[in-house]
């Protein structure tokens, strides 16, 4: 199932703040970069992780209904289903009711269930049916599990550290890899 980011995180899990007083940097001439890398870490760990970790809207495109009236949504955690419609064979939607829907939060990835006979079938054969969604641990950074923000930091100090070395980088610190990994979800 394609997904499509249609809103970002407003805000990163790290502030620019908390990245220089853990670089002990005193000046403002790298703000920028340090932004930079505070962005390219928390995408490293969403990556890695398959999780979103602030608020962000995705939009899942689907051909037909899956016939067991499962979805799986990816990234975790699912906050809500904000809106879902069908279109028909000339190019129009069809709202549904977001109540359709019965949404297993707790699991990563989340679960989203339905009664597939109840929904009306998209009258177009490719991305005939879009679920419009939010997920991430909310929209400020304190909301992230410190585990996953310590390793945005250890990233951020590792990639400030070696932004001058040419040729082949460095291998990123294994204390990224065990911080993010309770929080990986895995695929099957």
């Amino acid at each position: 199932m394609p997904s499509i980011l249609l809103s970002g995180p407003a805000v990163e899990p790290i502030t620019l703040a908390e990245a220089k007083a853990y670089l002990r940097v005193e000046h403002d001439d790298d703000d920028l970069v340090i932004a930079a890398f505070i962005a390219a870490a928390r995408i490293h760990v969403e990556t890695q992780t398959r999780r979103a970790l602030i608020t962000q809207t995705w939009r899942f495109v689907r051909d037909a209904w899956p016939a067991d009236g499962r979805l799986s949504i990816s990234p975790s955690p699912l906050q809500q289903i904000v809106a879902a419609r069908v279109y028909e064979s000339d190019g129009s939607s069809l709202s549904i009711d977001t109540q359709a829907f019965v949404a297993d939060k707790a699991s990563a990835p989340a679960i989203v269930v339905f009664a597939p006979w109840s929904l009306p079938v998209p009258g177009r054969t490719i991305g005939g049916i879009e679920i419009d969604v939010n997920a991430g641990y909310g929209d400020a950074g304190t909301h992230v599990p410190e585990p996953l923000r310590q390793a945005i930091r250890i990233l951020v100090a590792h990639w400030y550290e070696n932004r001058g070395l040419a040729g082949a980088a460095p291998m990123l610190p294994l204390t990224v890899s065990a911080l993010i990994a309770p929080y990986q979800v895995l695929a099957l």
